[in-house]
């Protein structure tokens, strides 16, 4: 976790500065891949998930990692209706939510991947 050393500067892990060296995109790359694989295992068990195709699967992963998975699970609807892949409701119960207010453009991107099928 991030914390301030003894001199108010921005540091994680044994003593790297974030604010005189930032994370490389090299670095962010790595940690974002981290979060992708965990959050796939994260999904794994969930029948409704396995059932997706690949972009739709998709969509789920970037629900699951800006929501969390506790987060994603409070949409009830909108995994009943990828359970039975009604695509239209589905995507509706994401348009609907109070998230989609919060996050705006990145709702109306994953509520057509839902819709669709296709990467938008």
């Amino acid at each position: 976790r991030p914390y301030l050393d003894s001199r108010g500067l921005t540091t994680i892990g044994v003593g790297r500065c974030l604010d005189k060296n930032p994370l490389s995109d090299t670095e962010v790359d790595f940690l974002l891949a981290n979060d992708v694989t965990r959050v796939q295992a994260e999904l794994a068990p969930f029948a409704w998930y396995q059932g997706l195709d690949e972009v739709r699967k998709g969509a789920c992963e970037n629900l699951a990692f800006n929501l969390g998975l506790g987060g994603l699970l409070h949409f009830p609807k909108f995994l009943a209706a990828l359970a039975i892949q009604d695509w239209v409701t589905a995507a509706s119960e994401l348009g609907n939510s109070v998230w989609a207010h919060q996050v705006g453009e990145r709702a109306a991107r994953l509520e057509q991947q839902i819709l669709t099928g296709a990467w938008t």
